[in-house]
């Protein structure tokens, strides 16, 4: 693959993965807009691989003591900050996996990939992302997420299967619904990011192992590089801007965009 279109989609995946603005959806326009030849699953693996160790390196210090609480959790003991965080990230994360192989095995996730679906998802989860930060209380800290919740934004993050809604986008929007602050809102969907990102990883590494040549491996090592980059940029960039920047911007765009798609696949 020519290196220009694996730092292409590199930067697309870094920049978009964190940002409400939906990065499979990116992903899925790039050739169908532009002609370019589909990527391939051995890069869409490496380029998570690149944003899953940005956003641990972001967050390494919550993320280890996530770590450390897992044994703890293992036993059923949820009575310190760390194994209280591996289990809620656990519960939130029991969602989307189950209806991920749902997609999968039913042949769903492929029928959802078009321009169309991603046009009508990018708009409506914009205006809703919109609603929720305009009117959503900001009573709530990350110390206050507790298994309701999880369950909740666990459910949130599981619609994030369609094509266009964001990951980050509807997680965010559903921690501003249950009045988390916006800052700590997006702390909260960044974590549930790490356990997600690594089992969608693991589900489609397994798919390529054995079909990927030297080739491949190289072409991946190189995308995962520069969406490490990339991710953590956008990373740093977007959470310092939320501490006086709403998520309006990335609605206009949502917006923007998903009516240009919806004209694209009607026209």
């Amino acid at each position: 693959m020519p290196l220009s279109q694996l730092i292409i989609l590199a930067l697309i995946q870094g920049i978009t993965e964190f940002l409400p603005i939906s990065s499979s959806g990116h992903l899925i326009l790039l050739p169908g807009l532009t002609g370019m030849e589909d990527q391939g699953q051995v890069i869409d693996v490496a380029v998570h691989v690149g944003t899953l160790f940005a956003v641990v390196l972001y967050f390494w210090s919550d993320v280890r003591e996530g770590l450390a609480g897992i044994p703890r959790m293992l036993t059923g003991k949820i009575d310190t900050p760390g194994s209280k965080l591996a289990f809620l990230l656990a519960v939130a994360t029991v969602p989307v996996i189950l209806v991920g192989l749902i997609l999968n095995v039913t042949g769903l996730s492929d029928m959802l990939r078009s321009i169309a679906v991603i046009g009508w998802t990018m708009l409506i989860f914009g205006i809703v992302l919109w609603w929720a930060d305009q009117k959503g209380p900001e009573v709530k800290t990350e110390t206050d997420w507790n298994l309701k919740d999880a369950i909740k934004l666990g459910l949130w993050q599981a619609v994030a299967l369609i094509p266009g809604t964001s990951r980050s986008g509807i997680t965010i929007t559903g921690a501003r619904q249950l009045g988390y602050k916006r800052h700590d809102a997006t702390k909260i969907s960044m974590l549930m990011s790490i356990p997600t990102i690594f089992a969608s990883g693991v589900l489609l590494g397994a798919e390529v192992i054995g079909t990927a040549d030297a080739q491949a491996a190289k072409d991946g090592a190189i995308a995962a590089g520069f969406a490490f980059v990339s991710a953590l940029l956008a990373l740093t960039l977007m959470m310092r801007l939320l501490r006086s920047v709403s998520f309006t911007p990335y609605v206009i765009y949502r917006v923007i965009l998903g009516a240009v798609l919806l004209v694209i696949a009607y026209s």
